[in-house]
């Protein structure tokens, strides 16, 4: 998690308006807010962790991005960034259409399911596997759209969506993802990290 908070505020400049849509409990906020003095806010659907933000004065609105993104006007923010949700979402070309809308630049972290230990994990025990970054059992993730960093690039070029920068974390480094060692980190990365507008 640190890793990929720190790629981020690599993309983010200081003082910028900055929306974290499924901002959790908050943490990413905290970081961009102390770090570099942006003006976050955050979208979560879950109660708890809303009440978990504002106990630490962060300024959050409880909703679905779903439903609820819609309702923000055209380049609001300087950035808006999704960590690790995009799988999550029923639709998430629509809400990938409505990020872009509502950011002047998008910055999207996706859990690489095309990471060797998932692959080899899948090939070898044949049961759906558990890493850092996907912690959950088969039964109770909330991942609906199984994604790696390829198909994320792919999409991309199919929907005409201009990546501008692509970065991967690969065994707590940080380091870009390029035409060429596109197939390596694909492999290699646990998480693709990408600025998109």
């Amino acid at each position: 998690m640190k890793k990929e908070f720190e790629a981020i505020s690599k993309i983010i400049e200081n003082n910028k308006r900055v929306l974290d849509v499924g901002c959790g409990d908050g943490a990413l906020m905290e970081y961009l807010k102390e770090k570099q003095k942006n003006d976050v806010r955050g979208l979560e659907p879950q109660k708890n962790l809303v009440q978990k933000c504002i106990a630490k004065g962060l300024p959050v609105i409880e909703g679905d991005a779903e439903k609820e993104l819609v309702q923000f006007p055209k380049k609001s923010f300087d950035y808006v960034v999704l960590s690790q949700t995009l799988q999550a979402f029923f639709n998430p070309e629509e809400v990938l259409e409505q990020l872009l809308r509502i950011g002047k630049k998008t910055i999207v972290t996706i859990p690489n399911f095309g990471y060797w230990k998932v692959r080899l994990h899948l090939l070898f025990k044949g049961t759906m596997p558990i890493t850092k970054n996907l912690p959950n059992e088969w039964y109770n993730t909330p991942n609906l759209h199984m994604c790696t960093i390829k198909d994320f690039v792919n999409f991309c070029k199919n929907k005409n969506i201009k990546i501008d920068k692509s970065m991967c974390v690969t065994d707590e480094k940080i380091s870009e993802i390029t035409n060429k060692n596109m197939s390596y980190k694909n492999i290699f990365s646990q998480l693709g990290i990408f600025l998109i507008e």
